[in-house]
């Protein structure tokens, strides 16, 4: 794995981490490449319950790389196309990836980088750090879905605002306006961020990787389309060991074992 990347496992829970520390982190080809592969890994992966990203040195992520962005202005419209792809890319792995991603935010996350939690599942951040849609700043638009997430939690007007604005937000702010799901003190982003990948782990593989898409999907839905799939999907996951395992530990007053319960699907 290119060292743009930092990969780990602590049990069922896939750790990625940003390893552009010199730059905040900021974002290369290198990165998405390395990311997207080491998703579609855990996609493939049974052991694999969820997945962390985050960032090292105290960063998640400052964005696009400014230097690399000034020399693309020389290039045709098709090849700088074709170099924001990568990034577009990676947002669609992140979501597509049937394992529930977490992203853990220490420090900075602006541009690109915001895009790139927000992509997430799920954010926990410190108490202390700081989003922007920073793009504003440097004479550029929002990519990576960033008006696209932002949508979902916030009003046209507050949209506006942030990406007009290009304002710091803190991670206080930001769980306010709802898309950090959990504050942590600084430092233990990724610790917090672990409490919930290995609660969710635990749970049941099919039916995790289907209530991620519901949720993925519920808000570009009409109502219709989501009943509709939400039938196809419950009339599916009747069918599964992991819900026989759990219909039974429910009805005999214990814990299910959905684990033990994919082992058994994955020997039939």
């Amino acid at each position: 794995m290119s060292q743009a990347l930092l990969v780990r496992r602590e049990g069922h829970v896939l750790i990625l981490s940003n390893n552009n520390v010199a730059a905040r982190n900021a974002l290369s080809p290198e990165f998405y490449a390395a990311v997207t592969t080491a998703l579609a890994d855990a996609a493939a992966d049974a052991s694999i319950g969820a997945v962390i990203l985050t960032g090292e040195g105290g960063h998640f992520c400052a964005g696009g790389d400014l230097r690399q962005l000034a020399k693309r202005r020389e290039l045709p419209v098709a090849q700088r196309r074709e170099k924001l792809e990568g990034l577009h890319d990676l947002i669609r792995a992140v979501r597509d990836c049937p394992k529930p991603v977490i992203a853990a935010v220490e420090g900075a996350a602006a541009g690109a980088g915001l895009s790139l939690a927000l992509a997430c599942d799920m954010l926990v951040a410190a108490k202390n750090s700081v989003f922007s849609v920073a793009y504003v700043k440097v004479g550029l638009t929002p990519d990576g879905g960033a008006t696209a997430f932002l949508s979902e939690f916030v009003s046209r007007q507050v949209l506006t605002e942030l990406c007009l604005t290009g304002e710091r937000i803190s991670g206080e702010r930001m769980h306010a306006l709802g898309p950090v799901n959990r504050l942590a003190e600084p430092g233990q982003a990724v610790e917090q961020a672990m409490v919930l990948a290995q609660q969710i782990a635990k749970g049941p593989e099919l039916a995790n990787a289907r209530i991620k898409d519901l949720c993925r999907q519920a808000p570009r839905s009409t109502l219709e389309q989501q009943l509709e799939l939400e039938a196809q999907y419950m009339v599916q996951s009747q069918e599964t060991e992991e819900s026989r395992e759990g219909i039974a530990a429910f009805l005999e007053k214990r814990a299910a074992n959905f684990r033990q319960s994919a082992a058994v699907a994955l020997t039939k």
